[in-house]
């Protein structure tokens, strides 16, 4: 079994607990972690840009990752949102069973 953390980021806390929502009712993610106000500096457009977003962690398993990316392009509002999956190379045996039964 292949665990994943998939990270996003969003512009508000109402869109990031949308987005949570909703692959949480689709099962694509057993849980997630908002974090709120981090302070992103990024380029853009040719130019150097600050933001305040939300940070958002989700725990899943590797099999939902193209359905929640997929899933995450189409309801968020960046143009070209974060998603990035890392793998969890171990753990709480316990927990990660956990994330297995809440997303089957």
């Amino acid at each position: 079994m292949e665990y994943l953390l998939v990270i996003t980021t969003c512009s508000s806390q109402k869109e990031a607990e949308a987005i949570v929502d909703k692959v949480l009712q689709a099962r694509l993610i057993a849980c997630a972690n908002i974090i709120p106000a981090v302070q992103s500096f990024f380029h853009w457009k040719g130019e150097i840009s600050h933001e305040q977003e939300v940070v958002v962690l989700m725990k899943t398993q590797k099999k939902h990752l193209d359905e929640l990316v997929e899933w995450i392009q189409v309801n968020h509002s960046y143009q070209v949102p974060e998603i990035i999956a890392i793998p969890i190379v171990g753990g709480n045996t316990d927990y990660l069973n956990w994330v297995k039964e809440e997303t089957t």
